[in-house]
Parts: C-alpha cells; sequence; structure tokens
C-alpha cells in the first residue's frame, strides 16, 4: 500500500500533461463551474453532476438550455448567464477532454 500512495504523490507533482492529463488548456471561465464541477469535471458537492468525458455535444446543449430558460435550475441559470458563447464552447471542450469518471457503486453493491 505504500509503494502505491508514493506512486500518487509523485504523480501529483508532476508538470500537467506529464501524467496523461489533457493537453487542452483550461478556459478562462473554469473557475465558476470547477466550484460545484471539479476542474477535471469529478464533482466536489453532493448532487452536483460528474461532467467529465460527456460528450461536448450534450455539454453545450445543456448549457444553452440553461443560458435560454429551457432548463430551469436557478443556480446554473446564474452561473452560465455572464458568460459568452465562446466560453461555452470552451467549457464543454475541456469537460469533454477530461478523463470519464469511474461509475459510482451502489451501496450493497459490489
Amino acid at each position: 500500500m505504500r509503494k502505491s500512495r508514493t506512486t500518487l504523490l509523485w504523480l501529483a507533482l508532476l508538470p500537467a500533461g506529464a501524467a496523461g492529463a489533457t493537453s487542452v488548456a483550461p478556459p478562462a471561465a473554469l473557475g465558476r463551474c470547477a466550484v460545484c464541477h471539479g476542474e477535471d469535471g469529478h464533482a466536489r458537492i453532493p448532487g452536483a453532476p460528474n461532467l467529465a468525458g460527456q460528450p461536448e455535444q450534450y455539454l453545450l446543449q445543456a448549457l444553452g438550455a440553461y443560458r435560454t430558460g429551457q432548463r430551469k435550475v436557478p443556480v446554473m441559470q446564474a452561473a452560465v448567464a455572464p458568460l459568452s458563447a465562446a466560453d461555452v464552447r470552451a467549457l464543454a471542450h475541456w469537460y469533454a477532454a477530461q478523463p470519464a469518471c469511474p461509475p459510482a457503486v451502489q451501496a450493497g453493491h459490489p
């Protein structure tokens, strides 16, 4: 177990890209999304969906639906309102390029 912890520590210390990270540059608007969805698309708070590895077109459609009010989730509507179309495209591209999250294990199932 000690060996795996050491390996994880070294991977965390490697420069971006060296540990298999995506070569896509993080978008400027990432900070506002990362609070709930994480910079890598792995949700940081309960109830926030993981965005990593989602299809870019799906993310574009979802963000557009929040912007137009077709999807009525006040926190998301407020978060996307100030974003430009370029910001939305960059965010969708970023999260789509991140490695997908492992499937969640449900209680009582191996």
